[in-house]
């Protein structure tokens, strides 16, 4: 594969560009880390983002895919297009506990810091708001809607306690059930009732003796969201939440129905009433791109940092960067942020996205995307062996 004498020269630019860039980045990044916003009400960080890319020429179209938190801000024309995608929202309770403040200024800073190599190189640079990560799976919508299709490539570079050059993520789709009994006095008529809850729980039962006979990838786990209202009163209603996870879509699918037959058994013993509903929206899995993986960790060594390019197979969590992953080659890498002994969405991990080392790993994230980008622009030849990999695998 030839190599382009121009790339070495934009990435030493690049460096200097972030470097230059970095108070302003993390000016940003802690004024929205302050100022945490729930799914689809992410507005002061959508206008403090956009602000941001238009300052540095960017052309930008807001609330995109019907969504008003959503947007796209373009520097550049035409192809090879690179989508750097950016995520805003906060976790009820403990704020930015997922370091989203840094998912977004890595993919604005990355994008500033790129401009030379379009103006070199040719193509375009795509900065994508995708709202709503955390609760409702934003990306989803989006790619249903075509928002990414006129991508060559994606990638979105997320906080962690690990260096990974991407990562592996579940399929995943969400289960509302309720059961419905017939109330009646605990103690004196107990036999004149029919107990909603005893279904959920012979359920939950079931679901965990299921578990003992699912692959090893496959995950189901849930909460009872409604137990009754009084101990002296046969519970008339319960309610319970459960996320059913599999390596892909295929496995996920069977699933599904042996997961409702738990319920169906315990409606069927109870005489409770089953209702039950799947969300629409499903997480898929990611799916794998190696060739853009070793881009970026060849990328991450100019700050120090080791990234390992980890084997395609079942992840542990799920992210809606999975759906993405179905329609353009792209990847999900993870940049440390704190020591290992904090896990993300705490309260530890939410200061961590504030501190120094938070705003290191800022700063380190997008001289790597941005020379990433590079890299893809500047050699065609990548590009090409990056799409070719995404047609081979399923």
């Amino acid at each position: 594969m030839k190599s382009n004498p121009g790339i070495s020269i934009i990435k030493k630019s690049i460096i200097s560009r972030v470097d230059s860039e970095t108070p302003a980045l993390r000016e940003l990044s802690l004024k929205i880390h302050d100022n945490p916003e729930l799914g689809l009400a992410e507005f002061k960080a959508s206008d403090w983002l956009t602000a941001y890319l238009e300052k540095n020429g960017f052309q930008v179209e807001k609330g995109i895919c019907d969504m008003p938190t959503a947007f796209r801000a373009v520097f550049g024309k035409g192809k090879p297009a690179i989508g750097l995608l950016a995520e805003y929202d906060a976790l009820a309770g403990v704020g930015h506990a997922c370091g989203h403040n840094i998912i977004c200024t890595i993919a604005v800073g990355a994008a500033v810091a790129a401009k030379d190599a379009v103006d070199r190189f040719g193509g375009s640079i795509e900065v994508i708001g995708t709202p709503a990560e955390e609760i409702l799976g934003g990306k989803i919508p989006m790619v249903n809607k075509g928002a990414f299709n006129n991508l060559d490539a994606a990638m979105l570079v997320h906080p962690e306690v690990i260096e990974l050059a991407t990562s592996n993520a579940l399929a995943c789709q969400n289960l509302t059930v309720e059961f419905f009994g017939k109330a009646a006095h605990a103690s004196a008529n107990a036999d004149k009732g029919i107990n909603a809850l005893e279904a959920m729980i012979l359920s939950y039962n079931a679901i965990n003796s299921l578990r003992q006979h699912i692959r090893s990838s496959g995950r189901i786990h849930g909460i009872i969201t409604d137990g009754g209202q009084a101990a002296n009163v046969v519970p008339e209603h319960s309610a319970a939440f459960f996320m059913v996870r599999a390596a892909d879509d295929a496995y996920l699918n069977e699933l599904q129905p042996r997961v409702i037959s738990c319920f169906r058994g315990a409606a069927e013993a109870t005489g409770a009433r089953l209702e039950y509903k799947w969300d629409e929206l499903r997480y898929s899995a990611m799916k794998m791109n190696k060739t853009l993986a070793q881009v970026y960790a060849d990328n991450l060594k100019n700050t120090g940092r080791i990234a390992i390019v980890p084997p395609a197979g079942p992840g542990a969590g799920s992210t809606d960067m999975g759906n993405v992953s179905q329609v353009v080659p792209a990847i999900h890498p993870m940049i440390a942020i704190a020591p290992k002994t904090i896990t993300i969405h705490s309260r530890e991990f939410a200061q961590a996205a504030a501190s120094e080392e938070g705003m290191r790993g800022l700063s380190d994230g997008a001289k790597a995307v941005a020379m990433t980008v590079t890299d893809l622009l500047g050699n065609p030849e990548l590009l090409a062996k990056a799409k070719e990999e995404f047609l081979r695998t399923a």
